[in-house]
C-alpha cells in the first residue's frame, strides 16, 4: 500500500524537500500551496497538486474527499521574525487559524495523523542555564511568530486528545542548506535566511548584507544559532511519519545538533570556500532575536532513531552555495 501524504506549504523551502524525499522513500506526496512564496517548479512533475489557502475548509474537505490521505505534513505558514513584530494579525491567522482549520478539518475527514512544522522561537530568549534546550524548557516566546507556533502546539493536544489523532511535533532549530542531489532548494523571495543571503552576496544576487547587532551576550557579540542542513531536517519528518504510521503517541521534540555558531562565524566559513569576501555592513539589532538558541535533540535521536548525516557548518554552506549557482 502507498501511503498519500498532504503536505501543505509543499512548494516552499522545507515543503518542497519534503516532498522529493516522501517519494524517494516510497510515498505518495499530494501538494497543498498558495503560492505566496512557493515555486510550482520545486514539485516534481505527476504530484497531486491544490492550488489555495490551507485556511479554505472547502477547499481542504475537496482535498480529503478526492485523496485517500493517511497523513498530513504541515508546513505552510508564515515565518519572518521582524514582520511578525509589525504585523502580528498575519501570524496569528496564517499560522494559528489556518493551523486549527486544518486540525478540523482532518477530525471532520478521519484523517488522524500529523507532522507538525513548529520553531526553536516558542523558547523566546532562554537563559544560559537552559542552554542546551530541551523540549520540557519554559516555553516563553518573545515575538508573534514563536507565539503563534506555540498556540498552534496548544491547539494541536487537544485536538488529538479529543479526536483520536496523534501528532509529532518537531521543533526547527535554524534550517540552511540545499537537497544535496541538487533539485531543490532556499528560493523564497526575499528571503532572510542568513546563509541564503550570504550565498546570495557571493553570486552577485545582492550587494551586501547586514550583521543586525555586535552587542549579545555572545564571545563575538553576534548571535549564536544552531545550524540544521534541510536534508537531516527532513529525514527526522520522515522518521516522525513512520512512528505515527506504526501507532505511535504524540511527541514534541527538537531538531538541531545540539552546538552553535555566531553569525561571524557563519560568515567566516562561507569566506572560506574561496568564492570571494562578503561585503557587510554593521546594524542594530532586529526586533525579536534572541541572542542564542542551541537544542538538545537528543529526545529526537532516541525516540525516534535519528542519526544526522551533514553536521558540518562547511557542508551546508557548500551545499547553499551550489544551489544558488544552479539557478544562475
Amino acid at each position: 500500500m502507498t501511503h498519500q501524504i498532504l503536505v501543505t506549504g509543499g512548494a516552499g523551502y522545507i515543503g518542497s524537500h519534503a516532498v522529493h524525499h516522501l517519494i524517494d522513500h516510497g510515498y505518495q506526496p499530494v501538494v497543498l500551496d498558495d503560492f505566496s512564496t512557493g515555486r510550482h517548479e520545486a514539485i516534481p512533475e505527476g504530484t497531486p497538486l491544490y492550488e489555495g489557502n490551507v485556511g479554505d475548509p472547502h477547499l481542504l474537505a475537496t482535498v480529503f474527499s478526492e485523496q485517500n490521505i493517511t497523513a498530513v505534513m504541515h508546513f505552510a505558514g508564515s515565518i519572518v521574525v521582524p514582520e511578525s513584530v509589525t504585523n502580528p494579525g498575519k501570524y496569528y491567522a496564517n499560522n494559528t487559524g489556518n493551523t486549527l482549520m486544518l486540525l478540523t478539518a482532518m477530525a471532520k475527514a478521519g484523517v488522524s495523523r500529523l507532522v507538525f512544522s513548529s520553531t526553536a522561537a516558542v523558547y523566546g530568549n532562554p537563559d544560559a542555564k537552559f542552554i542546551p534546550i530541551v523540549e520540557d524548557n519554559p516555553t516563553e516566546p518573545i515575538n508573534p511568530y514563536g507565539m503563534s507556533k506555540l498556540m498552534s502546539e496548544r491547539m494541536i493536544a487537544d485536538m488529538t486528545t479529543a479526536h483520536d489523532m496523534s501528532a509529532v511535533v518537531l521543533r526547527y532549530f535554524n534550517v540552511a542548506g540545499a537537497d544535496m542531489k541538487g533539485r531543490v532548494g532556499q528560493s523564497t523571495p526575499d528571503a532572510t535566511h542568513l546563509i541564503k543571503i550570504a550565498t546570495q552576496v557571493l553570486t552577485g544576487q545582492r550587494d551586501g548584507m547586514s550583521i543586525f547587532g555586535t552587542d549579545y551576550d555572545t564571545p563575538d557579540g553576534t548571535c549564536i544559532r544552531d545550524y540544521i542542513h534541510i536534508d537531516d531536517l527532513i529525514a527526522a519528518h520522515l522518521l516522525a511519519l513512520d512512528h505515527l504510521i506504526k501507532g505511535g503517541e504524540n511527541l514534541t521534540l527538537n531538531c538541531g545538533y545540539g552546538h552553535g555558531f555566531s553569525v561571524k562565524e557563519v560568515i567566516t566559513a562561507i569566506n572560506a570556500l574561496g568564492e570571494g569576501e562578503i561585503n557587510v555592513t554593521l546594524a542594530d539589532r532586529r526586533d525579536g532575536d534572541p541572542a542564542r538558541l542551541i537544542a538538545d535533540s537528543s529526545a529526537c535521536r532516541n525516540r525516534l532513531g535519528w542519526t544526522p548525516r551533514h553536521d558540518d557548518l562547511t557542508t551546508i554552506v557548500r551545499s547553499a552555495l551550489a544551489w544558488e549557482k544552479s539557478r544562475q
